[in-house]
């Protein structure tokens, strides 16, 4: 009789453990519930709201606005995974994601991906992680290339038609990783006349860059071959098998992250978004720079762009000197240095002028000058088979 009641005690000290824990679960339950519903306001009283910081550092008066836009993330890898993360956990109205690619255990390298997604569709695998982290983003996504013929009319209707109310989206991030994408994009982007990011990681994952467009006003992707930034890194050392290029992490959050920040900035305006900025990890170089469109840009949608910039009217320089006035000269101006805005007089002058890069960037390749291909030269029949050989080789 002895053991049966204390097995009878012990089933009771056991029901008593299993209600504290039921009670402690559901306690636990509504706290998650109210963290959650206090994290998906965005109200002065709420001390989780996502940007309230840039509101109470006086940096922005409306940051609730940030839910007023969409953004189109176009590749959903590295650098598009993250930022479109980042824009998420900052409370933007609407993400556009496109991306054709899977998930897989090569991409657990990166900081967005988990091991249980592989086989997922990038896209899909991204709606669902996003959608946990933020509810209140509404989020849709398009797995398919847009490279192709009608897949390339369906990002054009779909950018054009994205955002909240109907209209194009915001912005367009480009964070793809192919030269054929970042065109398609670009033309796109002409076409509609949609300002735009493009964004990359360097094939040595030590160096990347993010280039503001606005077409007309800056240089497109198609005005001038790609930027490289000088790593001081012999490319031949970088092949191994096995190995993706463009795989740190630490360089693709860097990217993602001045991505981010630079797009905060054009949609709330503040501070001063920029044209272009790379980024070298070996030696922590980061040049910055704003480039002019090429008048002789291929894409014919540019050319109708820039004629459009030139012949809006040029606002007056503020604090320009009447006439007859001299421009005030400070006295310790040793170099004679002058700061012009984008509106002052010359303006016209630069936005025809040549690209003009910093130290440390150069064009990924050379394009002829028109005239001066293969083509356009004749050929030489004196020359031995060796000679002509040599000469093709060089081309």
């Amino acid at each position: 009789m002895g053991s049966v009641e204390e097995l009878r005690l012990r089933v009771k000290e056991l029901e008593r453990l299993l209600n504290e824990e039921k009670n402690k679960s559901k306690e636990a339950g509504c706290v998650r519930e109210k963290i959650t519903h206090m994290s998906s306001e965005v109200v002065d009283s709420n001390p989780y709201s996502r940007l309230m910081a840039l509101k109470r550092m006086g940096i922005v008066d409306n940051y609730e606005k940030i839910r007023e836009f969409a953004v189109a993330v176009v590749g959903v890898g590295g650098v598009g995974s993250v930022t479109a993360e980042m824009l998420t956990r900052c409370g933007i109205g609407k993400l556009v994601l496109f991306d054709y690619d899977k998930v897989e255990l090569a991409n657990m390298n990166r900081l967005f991906f988990q091991p249980h997604q592989a086989g997922l569709s990038k896209v899909e695998a991204a709606a669902r992680t996003l959608a946990a982290i933020n509810p209140d983003v509404s989020i849709e996504t398009h797995n398919y290339n847009i490279t192709t013929v009608d897949n390339f009319k369906h990002f054009m209707d779909t950018i054009s038609r994205g955002s909240l109310s109907g209209g194009p989206v915001d912005l367009v991030l480009s964070c793809v990783d192919n030269f054929e994408a970042r065109m398609a994009i670009n033309t796109a982007c002409n076409e509609l006349s949609m300002s735009w990011f493009e964004s990359g990681v360097s094939e040595n994952a030590v160096s990347g860059h993010i280039q503001f467009i606005v077409p007309g006003h800056s240089a497109c992707f198609a005005c001038a071959p790609p930027l490289v930034v000088a790593s001081n890194i012999d490319e031949r050392t970088l092949k191994r098998d096995g190995v993706c290029a463009a795989s740190l992490p630490t360089t693709m959050g860097i990217v993602a992250g001045f991505l981010v920040q630079n797009t905060l900035k054009h949609l709330l305006g503040f501070g001063q978004v920029t044209y272009y900025l790379g980024y070298s990890a070996l030696t922590d170089f980061f040049p910055t720079m704003q480039l002019r469109p090429n008048p002789g840009c291929d894409d014919a949608w540019c050319r109708q762009r820039q004629a459009e910039h030139l012949a809006r009217p040029r606002r007056p320089e503020p604090d320009a000197p009447a006439a007859g006035d001299q421009a005030v000269v400070h006295e310790d101006n040793q170099w004679g240095i002058c700061l012009v805005g984008d509106d002052a007089p010359g303006a016209e002058e630069d936005d025809a002028a040549p690209l003009g890069l910093v130290a440390g960037v150069t064009t990924a390749y050379t394009v002829p000058a028109p005239g001066t291909g293969a083509e356009s030269q004749e050929l030489d029949t004196t020359l031995s088979l060796d000679e002509l050989m040599a000469q093709m080789k060089s081309i």
